[in-house]
């Protein structure tokens, strides 16, 4: 039987109600002091864990923590520090060659629009929105793989990609909780709904959600 409108809706606002019951303390998990550190620290979290990226930064911000520090490093140097994250060569031309253009162009400073954090080098449409509602506090909601596969399990969104399941939901979520929603779907993603397992048998949104119902009817 088909979801009419009213229900989905229904269904999408229960589910988002109980992601903000079940973490009400969600944040961000990697570690900075400042924008810039922020930004830093989302580069290198490309197909790394935000624990190892924090192991990394600790140390690595001890040296090095401002764009000014960061636009006079050559790549050899940045390398050794950074590389236990994966991608090592790649992140350290894009982390100096993004200082270079925040001192040169921008005085220093990391800057708070979407559309100009992309024009940075390695700076995509995922990390410009994490720095600017992190950073900025501006309403935007960043999906990475676990916001993309809880929100399309769910039922939330329904798209084969990142930038429609980000438009998706940005329809369903009320646009003061963009930010806060993008964290919960990433503490769900990481604690139930994972990739391989999910834990359906103890979710709270087993009655829900599409991907669990769909799961009941195969059985």
């Amino acid at each position: 039987m088909r979801e009419g409108k009213t229900r989905k809706r229904t269904r999408q606002a229960e589910i988002l109600q109980r992601l903000e019951e079940n973490y009400p303390d969600a944040k961000p998990a990697l570690e900075y002091s400042t924008v810039f550190e922020l930004l830093v620290s989302v580069i290198l979290s490309a197909q790394c864990t935000d624990v190892r990226v924090n192991a990394v930064t600790e140390e690595l911000f001890k040296h090095y923590n401002k764009p000014e520090h960061f636009a006079v490093l050559k790549q050899e140097e940045l390398l050794p520090m950074i590389k236990s994250c994966g991608l090592g060569p790649s992140k350290a031309k894009n982390i100096i060659a993004t200082a270079k253009l925040l001192v040169e162009k921008y005085e220093g400073k990391v800057p708070s629009d979407i559309e100009t954090l992309q024009t940075l080098p390695g700076v995509g449409r995922k990390t410009a929105n994490v720095v600017a509602s992190v950073g900025f506090g501006t309403p935007a909601i960043a999906v990475d793989t676990h916001v993309f596969r809880v929100a399309n399990r769910t039922g939330l969104a329904n798209a084969k990609d990142v930038k429609n399941t980000e438009e998706q939901l940005m329809q369903v979520i009320p646009k003061d909780k963009w930010a806060l929603a993008h964290h919960w779907l990433i503490w769900h993603g990481r604690r139930v709904c994972s990739a391989r397992k999910p834990s359906c048998d103890s979710c709270s949104l087993f009655d829900v959600c599409s991907y669990a119902k769909e799961q009941a009817i195969a059985k």
